[in-house]
């Protein structure tokens, strides 16, 4: 492209761009300076993670966990990194406690523009023996935490007028039932993530906020370790066409992508990372 510029402008950019000899927009376009996060399920696994990469782009984060002390935690730690961040204890299968959340996250800093859905759970039961309070606390927790959130906040970008992301965590359960592993109810929970963030998406574009969907496969979070280790472990990962598990750390790079401009034109998209596992 030596010689070439060509001056680019989308709705999200706000500034025109340029394309020069060293690509568009170099890596300015996934930095995240300035911008307010919510991330879910941020006290361990891979809400953690994706919390601390966003920091590490820029972000202010609020830690939002059910298990509060933990939350405090990994907030403190997230300031050390530089970042504003605060925690808050919340079960996000409570409307009234998300709402009261949100509304303090804004108080704090002064905006909220990107939104980790990350909280879940699952009880494993095959599907003649699912209790019913378990298939209510799936659901409560998964389905129906990802659509409080995801209204409230997007509510409140609605209202500032500047757009934003919203990133719910989905899984490759949603679009498969894992082989031998007694978990049709957390699968049917994940696909409905998935519809809600297509239908999120489809009535908020015109306010430019974007909503979009990760669906990770097998990695190695403190959540699934211990199957690993027993005689499911091997069978799942014979699956695998990379041949390995992933590591809890190659996800954040996905969640910065989807939060910043980098992904200016993306909406309504599930992003599957699982090694290959879907292809067959």
């Amino acid at each position: 492209m030596d010689g070439i510029q060509k001056s680019v402008k989308g709705p999200l950019f706000g500034n025109t761009h340029i394309i020069g000899e060293r690509g568009y927009g170099m890596l300015s376009v996934f930095s995240l300076e300035g911008k307010v996060a919510i991330v879910t399920g941020a006290a361990r696994g891979l809400g953690e993670v994706m919390a601390k990469y966003l920091a590490a782009s820029g972000a202010d984060i609020a830690v939002v966990d059910i298990d509060g002390d933990k939350a405090q935690e990994i907030a403190a730690e997230i300031a050390g990194m530089g970042s504003r961040a605060q925690s808050f204890a919340v079960d996000v299968s409570d409307r009234g406690a998300v709402n009261e959340m949100v509304k303090e996250v804004k108080s704090t800093f002064g905006a909220i523009d990107v939104l980790i859905n990350s909280a879940g759970l699952n009880r494993r039961h095959w599907m003649k023996d699912m209790p019913s309070d378990d298939y209510d606390l799936i659901m409560n927790v998964n389905l129906k935490g990802t659509f409080n959130t995801c209204q409230e906040v997007g509510r409140v970008m609605i209202e500032a007028g500047r757009g934003g992301s919203i990133i719910n965590i989905s899984s490759i359960s949603a679009m498969i039932i894992n082989r031998n592993r007694p978990v049709g109810t957390y699968c049917a929970s994940k696909a409905g993530v998935n519809m809600l963030t297509k239908a999120f998406a489809a009535e908020w574009a015109e306010y430019g906020i974007r909503v979009n969907a990760i669906a990770p496969g097998y990695f190695k979070t403190p959540l699934n370790e211990p199957w690993m280790k027993t005689e499911q472990g091997p069978e799942a990962l014979s699956q695998v066409p990379m041949g390995r598990f992933a590591e809890p750390a190659e996800i954040g790079p996905t969640a910065v992508y989807l939060a910043s401009d980098a992904s200016s034109y993306v909406t309504g998209h599930i992003l599957v990372i699982d090694g290959g596992y879907t292809i067959w």
